[in-house]
């Protein structure tokens, strides 16, 4: 019998507010081989959405030029990386309940999820940790990495 391989891909995403109604901003997957795919939004939230944190914080930090996209073009971006991999996927976020949410909004396109994607998220805070982790900035693919790294494998594979 052949065990399916799963891959996991660590997740991060910079929004708007703390809330409910928060609006993705820019989004992170970093993979298990290093592989990493980043995006900011153009056309999905305004500066007015923000709260203070974010507009103080997140916000200069963000890096523009060809990360930059409307919200089609992101999906599509998102999509092709996804597709890249020939195993299926378990995207672990340390926040759920909101990166999680969003990463759900741009993955579903027309009706459909990537296949290779599990439809749930893997909450990194029930990981154990192969590292103490540091102090994340508040920019997705930085904290994606970082996270990565709390949880790399130090078994061989």
């Amino acid at each position: 019998m052949t065990e399916i391989q799963v891959y996991r891909l660590f997740l991060d995403c910079e929004f708007t507010e703390l809330t409910p109604q928060a609006k993705l901003i820019s989004l992170a997957l970093v993979a298990e081989d290093g592989r990493e795919f980043y995006v900011e939004l153009l056309d999905s939230w305004r500066v007015e959405d923000c709260s203070d944190f974010v507009t103080e914080i997140v916000l200069p930090q963000l890096w523009g030029g060809e990360y930059a996209m409307p919200i089609m073009e992101a999906r599509t971006a998102l999509l092709t990386f996804l597709e890249s991999f020939e195993t299926e996927l378990e995207i672990v976020t340390d926040a759920p309940l909101y990166d999680w949410e969003l990463f759900c909004e741009l993955a579903y396109d027309a009706g459909r999820w990537p296949q290779n994607v599990r439809n749930r998220p893997t909450d990194a805070t029930t990981l154990s940790p192969t590292n103490d982790g540091e102090e994340l900035p508040h920019h997705a693919l930085l904290d994606a990495r970082i996270i990565a790294g709390m949880f790399s494998s130090s078994t061989p594979g």
